[in-house]
């Protein structure tokens, strides 16, 4: 999508907005289409098959589902799902099968209970990221609380490979973006794996 000269001057609070409205009226039928789709690309790339343990998420407000990664992939993966806690997220293993753990958290995502075994930085090979958006440099644009910026800003977890995870129509040409934002390695979409 390319945003045009009046889009290009939206703040970022204007265009998650803008994006989030129209990701949100997306007929349900497309969307668990496209999640599909996008899971399909993203388990025919390298980088996705040689991993082992995996950092997703759950679907928030019509983000593509990764539902079909997690119950075909769950012989071959492990999985971390991230749990907010203050400014951070702290990742918990987890299993497709634990399902009925998940808690909403104080922002209605799903989310696991403290009691899971936590997940460091050494023990993670790839990291699936929700996003409103993300550009063609890496750049994302999430729902403004920094936690994946923060994440990534760390020594520790700066060098674990990151994926982008949207919807062709969300994969933007440039995103306004301030100083602390972290880019990604590489965007899914319906269409493919874009490195950047």
């Amino acid at each position: 999508m390319q945003l045009t000269g009046a889009d290009s001057a939206l703040t970022k609070t204007q265009l998650r907005r803008q994006l989030l409205v129209q990701r949100q009226s997306m007929p349900a039928q497309q969307w668990c289409l496209l999640s599909q789709i996008l899971c399909q690309q993203l388990q025919r790339s390298p980088v996705w098959q040689q991993a082992q343990t995996v950092l997703a998420y759950m679907t928030f407000r019509q983000e593509p589902d990764l539902r079909e990664l997690l119950t075909q992939a769950e012989q071959s993966h492990q999985w971390g799902l991230p749990r907010c806690v203050g400014q951070d997220l702290v990742w918990h293993r987890w299993h497709p099968q634990q399902l009925e753990v998940l808690q909403p958290s104080q922002y209605g995502i799903l989310e696991p209970p403290s009691n899971l075994p936590l997940l460091g930085a050494t023990e993670v090979d790839l990291i699936l990221v929700p996003a409103v958006a993300c550009d063609r440099n890496g750049f994302r644009l999430g729902y403004g609380g920094g936690y994946y910026d923060r994440l990534l800003a760390t020594p520790t977890w700066s060098t674990v490979p990151t994926i982008g995870i949207v919807f062709e129509q969300a994969y933007l040409d440039h995103l306004p973006t301030d100083p602390w934002d972290q880019p990604l390695d590489a965007i899914c979409t319906e269409k493919g794996l874009f490195f950047n």
